[in-house]
């Protein structure tokens, strides 16, 4: 700390470092009481703490033994397990305002503080949601997320931020917020719809192709054994991604996005707005596909990427089971949409585009009219 004067006024300039740390793990049935996952967790147990689980409705209609066996591992590892809360599923979660309301409701209710746990089971939107509401309950409440997508795994669930959406804006209300660790049960994607098997593939493909071009290569020479959702190719695939995406936050030099760059939203600008325009019919991972085969276009018109690289990305997408042509395409206001992102980013305009398969850069401009060319051309596909 130091301190500047003059004549006028006085300056006291802080500055402080904090260390932020969490494990993130892979595993299976983590709630058989013989496993150890959880439970090495707690670092307080001689303060007897609580541990409130929130659960996806979704996640609660195909594991509808899950609160029982929740309650069960708490008992044997004698922590206080509390009632579980079920929350709605998917954007749903996020578009509620009454599920923070009764979050902290139940934190106000069982007397749960800084030194409990909140354990959120569910897909990356709870998770998201969940995550604010941790976040923002006396300033933080220990949170360990288990995500239960494959999105969630690779992606939303590892990161640190949390969000709720508002005035019909995605994410318009959030917080940066490290988990206090993040538990990926494998079993947990086993009850999944082959659409939410598939949406979290999206993510994988956009940080291969802004960051590692043999991870590319790898997704490709995959993608078949991926569209059927083979075990060992899927997760791999899974810890890769997740990987990737905490290898960025901690050297990107920016984890809570203070600047205007966010490589990380790669295709997410239009993407954004097409879960907006389908009143979120379209899952996130969809949409993103489609975002990312949009920017792909657009970077091959440019003249940054090869049009056998457009094709090879297209490819990729579609052989793993994405619809890239859907009819909101006709919707989508590239203005608009480039606007509301750039508000979103809160500063200059940062869209990434690519300079190669494995290599993003950011641009400050985007040339509309042929951005508009590029959605013609996706449009036209097939």
């Amino acid at each position: 700390m130091s301190s500047q004067k003059s004549a006028s006024r006085q300056v006291i300039c802080q500055k402080f470092t904090i260390n932020f740390q969490y494990s993130v793990f892979f595993t299976r049935n983590c709630f058989d009481v013989q496993d150890s996952t959880l439970i090495d967790l707690i670092d307080n147990l001689s303060e007897s703490p609580k541990l409130l689980a929130i659960i996806d409705e979704g996640v609660d209609q195909t594991n509808p033994d899950l609160a029982v066996r929740i309650e069960q591992y708490c008992e044997h590892h004698n922590i206080q397990s509390l009632p579980s809360m079920i929350v709605p599923a998917g954007e749903d979660c996020k578009n509620d305002g009454s599920v923070i309301d009764d979050i902290y409701s139940a934190v106000e209710k069982y007397e749960i503080d800084r030194h409990s746990y909140i354990l959120v089971v569910g897909g990356g939107a709870v998770v998201d949601a969940v995550g604010f509401a941790a976040a923002t309950a006396h300033r933080g409440v220990r949170l360990i997320r288990m995500p239960s997508t494959v999105l969630g795994q690779n992606d939303a669930g590892v990161g640190v931020k949390n969000a709720v959406n508002y005035h019909k804006r995605k994410n318009f209300v959030g917080t940066f917020a490290p988990p206090f660790a993040v538990i990926n049960d494998l079993n947990l994607l086993q009850t999944l719809s082959p659409r939410d098997k598939r949406a979290g593939i999206a993510e994988a493909v956009k940080v291969a192709l802004i960051k590692d071009p043999a991870f590319f290569d790898e997704l490709y020479d995959s993608r078949h054994a991926l569209a059927y959702f083979e075990e060992a190719s899927t997760k791999h695939m899974i810890i890769k991604c997740a990987q990737a995406h905490l290898d960025h936050i901690a050297t990107s030099g920016d984890p809570f996005e203070l600047g205007s760059a966010r490589p990380l939203d790669f295709g997410h600008w239009s993407a954004h707005k097409l879960e907006e325009l389908t009143n979120n019919e379209l899952r996130h991972g969809e949409a993103v596909a489609i975002g990312i085969a949009l920017d792909s276009i657009y970077s091959g018109l440019k003249g940054h990427i090869t049009q056998q690289q457009v094709n090879k990305i297209i490819t990729l997408l579609e052989d793993v089971g994405f619809d890239l042509v859907h009819p909101v395409l006709k919707e989508l206001n590239v203005v608009k949409a480039l606007a509301e992102f750039k508000e979103h980013l809160g500063g200059n305009l940062c869209i990434t585009l690519l300079s190669d398969i494995g290599t993003g850069f950011e641009v400050n401009q985007i040339d509309e009219a042929l951005m508009a060319q590029a959605l013609d051309n996706l449009m036209s596909l097939n």
